[in-house]
């Protein structure tokens, strides 16, 4: 659902950019206005942000290689991360550098005057159905979290990207109407300049932002605490598995996590017995968390003796020799 929901929004916010930077650009061209040029930048690289995670989502459906064995599913995060960049650079630089040019050369507005104020509440209104399908299609897989931690902790990035962006946009949209109608009442460029400066600090922060969270991604996360509790529940809600002696998840993709454990089994009479439980408990974890697709099992014998000999998963998991082998007898 969220891979559907976020190439959804994502293909709304993109037909909305790039009707949005065409007549932003008509109007910058009327006018020179820099709030206008600043936003026409903004909506230019937002097209390109919604192109590449469009792009993003296409090569991580590529079946795995050898080279690759676990697919290709992180593919999405690292053009997430991509966007971010293209955010700070093309966006966030840009109009900072734009305000600084503006402040320099204090020219007003001095004609075609009404075409920014209704390019840019044109751009509101259609800004905001973009924004509006972000929210819906998120609230299809947000649940009862907040937005900020759905955002921090989302683990398909296309949704949380396409959010901020529109968020973004439309934040700075209002920025761009301040400042040219601040312009046009006063005559003074320099309104027009730091409603542009608002623009670029607003898009350097929302890149920050982007780029701290998809780079936790690339690093690799772990399972949230609910899958983690449901998994461990799967594991041990049966005779097969005496306990978990220690194991670890990793998101593989947004859609597909590992997990692998080394557990402790009660002593069976065969390898039969031991693999047909071992697949019992395979299916109970992915029936309890169904993105489990990748599940490595170690069984082990587990020894009160070896976890009180030391620490860490050397102790807790080594077997102790007989007394008469320690002592060479």
């Amino acid at each position: 659902m969220s891979a559907n929901g976020g190439t959804k929004a994502i293909v709304a916010a993109l037909l909305a950019n790039v009707g949005i930077a065409i007549t932003k650009f008509v109007a910058f061209l009327l006018t020179s206005s820099s709030s206008m040029l600043a936003e026409s930048v903004h909506s230019v690289a937002d097209s390109g942000n919604q192109a590449l995670l469009l792009l993003g989502g296409k090569r991580a459906k590529r079946a795995a290689t050898p080279e690759h064995p676990f697919g290709y599913g992180r593919e999405r995060y690292i053009y997430a991360f991509i966007v971010s960049i293209v955010l700070f650079s093309i966006g966030g630089l840009f109009a900072l550098y734009e305000a600084y040019h503006k402040w320099s050369h204090k020219g007003g507005i001095e004609s075609w005057q009404w075409v920014p104020v209704v390019v840019l509440v044109a751009a509101i209104v259609m800004e905001s159905f973009s924004f509006r399908t972000a929210i819906k299609e998120s609230n299809h897989v947000r649940g009862n979290q907040s937005w900020v931690r759905f955002i921090r902790r989302a683990k398909a990035p296309e949704l949380p990207v396409v959010l901020l962006e529109d968020f973004g946009a439309l934040v700075g949209l209002v920025f761009a109407l301040f400042g040219v109608t601040m312009t046009l009442i006063t005559g003074n460029g320099e309104w027009d300049a730091a409603g542009t400066a608002m623009i670029g600090l607003l898009l350097v922060a929302i890149a920050i932002v982007l780029a701290l969270e998809t780079k936790s991604l690339l690093l690799g996360e772990g399972a949230e605490a609910s899958e983690l509790a449901a998994i461990e529940r799967a594991v041990t809600d049966g005779p097969e598995v005496e306990r978990i002696i220690h194991m670890k998840t990793l998101y593989l993709g947004p859609e597909e996590l590992m997990v692998a454990a080394k557990i402790g089994v009660p002593a069976c009479e065969s390898a039969h017995d031991l693999a047909r439980g071992i697949n019992a408990v395979e299916a109970r974890i992915r029936a309890a968390v169904p993105i489990a697709r990748v599940i490595y099992l170690e069984p082990d014998i587990y020894s009160v003796a070896a976890a009180e000999a030391g620490t860490g998963t050397a102790a807790d998991t080594a077997v102790p020799q007989p007394e008469a082998e320690r002592s060479g007898g």
